[in-house]
């Protein structure tokens, strides 16, 4: 690891470590993926590294590319004291809305957890249920707290492959490029063949 990169992590860690030094343990950060696309599930992880978890490249999932992602996301969950995934799909996304929704994922993760955290570092959400474990909201928390980035990289990997299973059920809309974003290539495909099962109806009023 080259000292740039080292140094990179030391900061990212800084949230982290003053957190275990006030006494905490197991710290789990959670982060979501796919909020804004017109398609498909979001998904939010929860994952407690260890302490002196140091990994190559873990950093906010965009900021890294895709083949890089599936790397890291490898390392991090191997390396993991405990992760789970919360998947809440389309149906229910158009039912409660896309906030509710990402909410009812976080919980649902935390619920799955093998290991219960002594404090929950979340991206930015409040006003949610971690089922009695005290959390702290961080704002682009994903790139400022390593829990949360490793978080959202298993977030977004996890969500990348399911969208890469719904290209193959319905490769007429392009979901492995876009992954459900409202793409003009996506947008294209919904005028051209209409709707498809895993679209969230609620998101594509405009284009049909």
């Amino acid at each position: 690891m080259t000292e740039k990169e080292l140094t990179r992590l030391n900061k990212l860690k800084e949230i982290d470590n003053e957190i275990y030094k006030n006494g905490a343990k197991y710290i789990c950060g959670i982060d979501e993926a796919g909020r804004g696309p017109l398609a498909g599930p979001v998904v939010v992880a929860s994952v407690i590294m260890p302490k002196d978890s140091m990994i190559e490249g873990v950093n906010d999932s965009k900021k890294i590319s895709e083949k890089r992602r599936e790397k890291i996301y490898e390392q991090i969950i191997n390396e993991a004291i405990s992760y789970s995934v919360g998947i809440i799909d389309e149906n229910k996304i158009d039912e409660i809305n896309i906030l509710q929704a990402t909410k009812l994922g976080l919980t649902t993760s935390v619920k799955e957890l093998k290991v219960k955290p002594d404090i929950i570092l979340v991206d930015a959400l409040t006003n949610i249920n971690t089922l009695g474990i005290p959390y702290k909201s961080i704002i682009k928390g994903d790139a400022l707290s390593y829990s949360i980035a490793s978080a959202s990289i298993i977030a977004k990997v996890t969500r990348d492959r399911i969208m890469l299973t719904y290209d193959k059920a319905y490769p007429e809309y392009g979901f492995a490029k876009h992954k459900g974003y409202g793409t003009a290539l996506h947008i294209s495909a919904i005028k051209e063949h209409g709707l498809c099962p895993i679209h969230r109806r609620s998101f594509v009023k405009n284009f049909i």
